[in-house]
């Protein structure tokens, strides 16, 4: 057996939920294409993504894996699923015009008798394209197809002990790579060395745990690059009277924890140490409002009304939940802190609670990783929480 990383009465939960919710909604059968929601369901790891993939649920027994043939050879080694439940199609399959990889799968699909079953796809995914959809559609002509976009995504909202173990060693990473931050960025520092002290950091872990590669690239925008949200980095040397967000990702066993902070070199203006404090503030007041109960939108009003009483606002949504994760996001695509959302929080909930202001001259990220316990809320870690200053 592979040395997954959770056990099988954990899986055989994970599996279970997803079932009620199929049946629910009157699904005949699943197909799960979002590599997060693969992993969470039978273990699978592998960067494989590129190549169209995913795992089959039916109302009984083990989960079905099928993609590429040679990563049929990594679905042995990191699922618990027998061999007979998983399937690799022919590699003349893989960005040929002329065959699409789907034309196995709905050959596979009918020879399991669900040629006219109801069956759920992701239809809103990164992983899933139109011409997927199209192949589909002409291969089982019976079958009717239901949008099931987040049915597992969902599942996943509430974590358990040993996710959350898993997240805190990832926090603990991130808070060594912002250590690595603060102690190395200076005046006249390419860029692009910053980023590889970083990325090495993350990689060789914290407290014994190794690091996982994270969903997202580092984003480090300095000066008027700050002032846009999802900029990365090049070779410009760091310069004085500019700021610079580090918009990064602690990883571990593909649990994402993400953080950001803010790094001005030299005297910063009296905007940011306006923008500073208010953000600060609004902080608080929102975490006061993450507990139990209380629902995603109480977050983002106590956020919004106490930033906007200090002379600031922020247009987006101020936080999003998080955990299990492949490129190119580490959000679960479920819950976020704004007005309108009424999910209810619930403990083992997990978030990036990111109040990112952007301003005219560049911006400003003190963002916070937290989980909702049963008592309120924790933040995930220790970072200081502050404008990081260097002359």
């Amino acid at each position: 057996m592979p040395d997954l990383p959770f056990t099988r009465a954990e899986y055989d939960m994970r599996l279970a939920k997803t079932r009620d919710e199929m049946s629910a909604r009157g699904l005949d059968a699943l197909f799960v294409t979002d590599p997060s929601n693969m992993s969470w369901l039978t273990g699978y790891d592998g960067w494989s993504f590129y190549v169209h993939q995913g795992v089959l649920l039916r109302p009984e027994g083990e989960p079905l894996w099928w993609g590429r043939a040679m990563d049929a050879v990594g679905a042995g080694l990191t699922t618990y699923l027998a061999p007979d439940n998983i399937r690799g199609y022919d590699d003349t399959f893989v960005q040929n015009p002329d065959k699409h990889p789907m034309a196995d799968l709905s050959d596979l699909v009918a020879s399991l008798g669900l040629q006219k079953a109801c069956i759920g796809l992701e239809m809103d995914n990164y992983y899933f394209t139109a011409a997927a959809f199209q192949s589909l559609q002409t291969g089982l002509p019976n079958a009717r197809f239901e949008d099931a976009t987040g049915l597992v995504n969902w599942q996943r909202a509430v974590k358990s002990e040993a996710e959350l173990r898993y997240m805190r060693r990832a926090a603990r990473i991130v808070e060594e790579m912002h250590r690595v931050i603060r102690a190395r960025a200076e005046v006249g520092m390419r860029k692009n060395d910053l980023i590889a002290d970083i990325y090495h950091a993350s990689v060789s872990g914290a407290e014994g745990h190794w690091g996982d590669y994270p969903a997202i690239v580092p984003m480090a925008p300095s000066g008027m690059d700050a002032t846009a949200p999802h900029l990365t980095w090049d070779d410009t040397p760091l310069k004085p009277g500019e700021s610079t967000f580090f918009e990064v990702a602690g990883a571990h066993k593909r649990y994402q924890c993400p953080q950001s902070r803010t790094l001005f070199l030299g005297k910063p203006p009296q905007k940011y140490i306006d923008a500073e404090k208010a953000v600060l503030e609004a902080v608080e007041a929102g975490l006061a409002k993450a507990r139990p109960g209380n629902r995603c939108e109480d977050i983002a009003h106590a956020f919004n009304g106490t930033l906007n009483r200090l002379g600031f606002q922020k247009d987006s949504r101020c936080g999003y939940a998080i955990g299990l994760s492949y490129p190119p996001d580490w959000g679960e695509r479920t819950m976020s802190f704004r007005a309108g959302d009424t999910t209810v929080l619930q403990p083992g909930m997990t978030f990036h609670f990111m109040p990112a202001l952007w301003l005219d001259d560049g911006g400003l990220e003190i963002t916070e990783p937290i989980v909702i316990t049963e008592a309120g809320v924790e933040c995930l870690c220790n970072t200081p929480r502050a404008l990081v200053v260097k002359s």
